[in-house]
């Protein structure tokens, strides 16, 4: 029983040019996106041959034609900008914003690693777009990305988790399952936010930036009526796996929070893909975590900072936020033991570290709550402990202290105190703490003196930013284009078509236009079917650095690298 498995992050960055009347935020997008590319791989493009945005896991189709535009990400597109980043992410304009999907990883450990180093290659875009543009320079005015959700107006967008996993468990067993986690692991994972409701029409402070956007049970959609299951069917790897793709999540910046939603989750799913064949009674389970009305309780878990809320239940009766948790937490305990034995200490026999760590910490996580739970507003300013792991907590705090002196300043009372959650001074120091740039944001100044705990520190992050995971075929795909950049030309997650070397005197090197989308290669270029040769790596473990190293090494070109590895399958 492990926490392991291939996983990812995706973020999109809020993007704007503060101090300027009007901006463009899909031009700015774009410009940051295009500084994160060099001059050797620009020409490389995106394959979206292998997406298919209308799968449903559910086991239906979605008639294109009924399709929202913004759901056909597969469509071909006019001057799409994408950068293969050199620790084998992806860089791109997602809608009106720019966005870093992370190279594939094994552990919540190594993708929480992957994942904030992706702030730091999106900020280096930011400050060289706003560098190498005439008119941003010399307006002083650079281009600024936050990592959060929100804009307090109505808009949001997402920071999306990506999990593998065997796709011979029914989908309405994980429906269930990852809707109650879902729904109630916002006390622990919440990064914390200033207004009420989509556009704040309400004063006040609620645990998730993501929560009041989701309106939906199960869908296929991501950006209107967001669901808290989403069904896209895309597994990018081979048939016996699916893709769980989650975009309730919030843009945590602390690292405890990120690392447990992506280590819980990962041990939830490997209990649903053995509870069964451990004899564990999953159908009662399942009954007793069903939620009246999911949507309703995603909202209300949110609002409630005393995480006492009663959440109704399908078959009658209450239930918390926080028990729901509990009941997780044992049953994935109950699973482990019948699976793998236990120690003498009645402790399951886990079978690697990051798992026992990351169980260690969702128990401490529901300590920390629990000791929130019973404490009032007073004391809750004092929880240094559980502030530096729970980020609303810690985000509470700061915005609270400066609260209570704003209302001390003006005389206001504690009666009519709680209007000031409407301060815009309460709104920027919010925005502040998103801010990817360490000058501007508070939360970096938080984190510089040791108030938030860290896991990963700057040297593996910034080792990460410019090195791939050795464990996935990021590892392949980061280091073809590193070692045979002109020979590249397009990548996707699942697979790499290069160009063989041309024969003298032949023209057959021309670049692959922009619209390339969901034709064929040979139809997107004018490069020769013949002249070019594609690698199917579906499976995300088999290009990993230990398998394909050498072969790299020996390797005289890109195609002869394919070729090799093509003949192994």
């Amino acid at each position: 029983m492990t926490v392991r498995r291939v996983m990812g992050t995706e973020t999109e960055y809020a993007v704007s040019q503060p101090g300027v009347a009007y901006y463009q935020p899909v031009k700015l997008s774009f410009d940051v996106v295009g500084a994160a590319a060099d001059e050797a791989t620009r020409h490389i493009r995106w394959d979206y041959r292998q997406e298919d945005p209308v799968n449903d896991a559910r086991g239906t189709r979605l008639d294109r034609a009924a399709a929202r535009p913004d759901m056909l990400t597969d469509a071909p597109q006019l001057n799409i900008t994408n950068v293969i980043a050199p620790n084998g992410g992806r860089i791109y304009v997602d809608h009106a914003h720019p966005e870093y999907s992370a190279p594939e990883t094994t552990d919540p450990f190594q993708a929480l690693l992957y994942d904030h180093a992706g702030d730091r290659l999106m900020l280096a875009a930011a400050q060289a777009a706003s560098a190498a543009d005439p008119e941003l320079k010399a307006s002083r005015r650079p281009v600024v990305l936050h990592r959060n959700n929100v804009d307090g107006k109505g808009a949001s967008w997402g920071t999306h988790e990506n999990y593998m996993m065997r796709r011979d468990v029914p989908f309405a067993d994980v429906a269930a399952l990852m809707t109650a986690h879902f729904v109630s692991r916002q006390i622990w994972a919440g990064s914390g936010r200033v207004g009420i409701g989509e556009a704040s029409e309400t004063p006040g402070f609620q645990l998730s930036q993501r929560a009041d956007t989701i309106h939906a049970k199960i869908g296929l959609q991501t950006t209107f009526d967001r669901p808290i299951i989403n069904t896209r069917d895309e597994s990018h790897s081979t048939g016996e796996f699916r893709r769980l793709h989650v975009i309730v999540g919030d843009a945590n910046r602390m690292d405890v929070p990120q690392v447990l939603k992506l280590g819980v989750t990962s041990i939830l799913l490997w209990t649903l893909e053995h509870a069964r064949e451990a004899g564990y009674d999953l159908d009662t389970l399942l009954g007793s975590l069903q939620l009246a009305d999911p949507v309703e309780a995603m909202h209300t878990v949110s609002h409630d900072l005393t995480l006492a809320a009663g959440l109704p239940l399908e078959t009658g009766g209450t239930t918390t936020a926080w028990l729901m948790q509990v009941a997780l937490r044992r049953a994935v305990y109950e699973v482990a033991a019948a699976t793998l034995g236990t120690d003498t200490k009645g402790e399951p026999a886990w079978e690697d570290r990051e798992t026992r760590n990351v169980m260690a910490m969702w128990g401490q996580a529901l300590a920390d709550t629990a000791a929130i739970r019973h404490a009032d507003d007073d004391k809750r300013l004092t929880m240094k402990a559980e502030a530096g792991r729970v980020e609303w907590l810690l985000k509470w705090q700061l915005l609270e202290k400066l609260r209570r002196k704003i209302a001390g300043r003006n005389g206001i009372g504690a009666g009519t105190a709680a209007a000031l959650w409407a301060d815009a001074r309460l709104a920027a120091v919010d925005l502040s703490w998103a801010a990817l740039d360490p000058a501007k944001s508070v939360f970096a100044k938080l984190a510089a003196v040791g108030s938030a705990e860290r896991l990963v520190d700057d040297d593996a992050l910034a080792h990460a930013a410019q090195n791939p995971p050795e464990t996935t075929r990021a590892w392949l795909r980061a280091a073809l284009v590193r070692t045979f950049p002109a020979d590249v030309v397009a990548a996707s997650w699942s697979h790499l078509t290069v160009r063989k070397p041309a024969a003298a005197g032949d023209d057959a090197a021309d670049a692959m236009p922009a619209t390339y989308g969901n034709a064929s290669v040979a139809e997107a270029t004018s490069v020769r079917p013949g002249d070019l040769v594609s690698l199917d790596m579906s499976d995300p473990l088999a290009f990993r650095k230990e398998n394909v190293e050498t072969a790299l090494a020996e390797a005289n070109d890109a195609a002869s690298l394919i070729e090799r590895l093509a003949l192994r399958r």
